[in-house]
């Protein structure tokens, strides 16, 4: 097929591969313009950018499609499909006509459950124990298009969204290509109404770790929020992020949340607001994760201590 690839994150780069692997002619692909990163903050093409290059496909940056040249341009593809992941830019009703075969959104959650920015993260914060790819036909609303092609399979009880999005752009990269192969046979299954949960975007004010809530949601999000923005306590004054916990199953009698119930060489455990939670893996400002053993050995914490 004749394709229009438009995606920015390794998530969408992943499908791109896949694609002109396959034998797709991919005409055109788009992706964000280039942003600072790094401590330099020096400009950096995206890794659908990347991944373009290396291919030697024809590369576009718009900063919106709503813009009637990059309409043009797109209308003068006359491409069957276009292919839409983790892209970030609203695509018009002008665009969305424009294909043969339309738009097909891949989206990394079992829809309806996830619509949104940040389903991958929100299914581990859940305790969701499954997840996949939704292959969609794209509307004018958010995620609300009819599900063409789903694949599911378990999440792991030690899944990030690091390891998680891994294995969803793999997932993803050969779904769309089954997709693109049967596309003519596919039948669209609208979604249904119940069940709609929507995944808002990650703010860096949800890193701050409230010790009220209990240990079981404190565990999920420190592995959601993996590896971005973290989960982030302070301990005398000092920011700490936490990587890695296990929960106790067990409160400590009389102690309020957020105290420090047991400290040795080796573990140290915090009382939550129902049951514990036994650090695992750390990083102190400007340094690196470290397993608890090791930040205890030059960062004595000792029982009874007040987290923030």
């Amino acid at each position: 097929m004749r394709l229009i690839f438009a995606g920015t994150p390794p998530f969408a780069a992943a499908a791109l591969a896949a694609l002109h692997h396959a034998g797709h002619d991919v005409a055109l692909v788009l992706t964000q313009p280039d942003r600072p990163a790094g401590r330099g903050m020096k400009l950096t093409p995206s890794a659908v950018a990347r991944e373009a290059e290396r291919l030697g496909l024809r590369l576009e940056k718009p900063t919106t499609l709503k813009d009637a040249t990059v309409q043009a341009t797109i209308r003068e593809i006359d491409a069957d499909v276009m292919v839409v992941a983790a892209y970030g830019l609203l695509l018009p009703q002008a665009v969305l006509d424009l294909p043969k075969f339309g738009c097909l959104n891949i989206h990394g959650s079992l829809l309806p459950r996830w619509r949104g920015a940040a389903p991958v993260q929100r299914s581990i914060e859940a305790g969701d124990l499954e997840t996949g790819i939704a292959i969609m036909q794209m509307d004018a609303g958010l995620d609300t298009g009819a599900v063409l092609l789903e694949r599911r399979f378990p999440i792991a009880r030690d899944e990030t969204s690091a390891t998680l999005f891994e294995k969803l752009a793999a997932l993803g990269a050969s779904t769309i290509v089954d997709a693109l192969t049967a596309l003519p046979t596919l039948v669209a299954r609208p979604q249904v109404p119940g069940g709609v949960l929507y995944a808002r975007k990650i703010d860096k004010s949800e890193a701050r770790i409230d010790w009220l809530q209990p240990a079981v949601l404190i565990e999920r999000r420190i592995r959601a929020f993996d590896p971005f923005p973290g989960c982030e306590t302070r301990l005398a004054g000092e920011p700490i992020k936490i990587w890695r916990a296990q929960v106790v199953d067990a409160n400590a009698v009389g102690v309020a949340p957020g105290t420090v119930t047991h400290s040795d060489r080796q573990t140290l455990t915090v009382q939550c607001g129902e049951k514990q939670l036994q650090w695992v893996t750390v990083q102190k400002a400007g340094g690196k994760r470290v397993a608890i053993s090791e930040f205890l050995c030059g960062y004595p914490v000792p029982t009874g201590t007040r987290l923030t």
